[in-house]
């Protein structure tokens, strides 16, 4: 029996506006990931828990099959202790001051 674990990633780059955060859903659920995927004032943030093969698929498939439009510029992952999620969900943006690059939708 694998291990799960939860993964925060916080992502930066021209990821809010073009499809990213129903990209993340649609890849965790197809991994079958718990968690959730939310624009943040830094970016996209990301919680997933599974196994350490299923992290190690969705980081490279996040990077390779990204929407066309957005542009990864920094990616930092943070181990945590798993908090048990049911199922996968895109939450409601969070406010702060914007440090990262907005495109308007296509």
């Amino acid at each position: 029996m694998q291990r799960i674990e939860r993964l925060r990633l916080v992502i930066r780059g021209a990821v809010q506006g073009v499809g990213f955060r129903p990209f993340v859903y649609r890849l965790a659920v197809e991994l079958e990931l718990q968690g959730w995927v939310g624009n943040s004032a830094g970016g996209v943030t990301v919680e997933v828990e599974g196994d350490s093969a299923q992290h190690e698929l969705f980081r490279r498939r996040l990077a390779a099959e990204k929407p066309a439009n957005a542009s990864i510029y920094s990616l930092e992952i943070v181990h945590l202790d798993p908090a048990g999620y049911s199922g996968f969900q895109i939450k409601e943006s969070s406010g702060g001051p914007k440090t990262t690059i907005i495109l308007p939708d296509i």
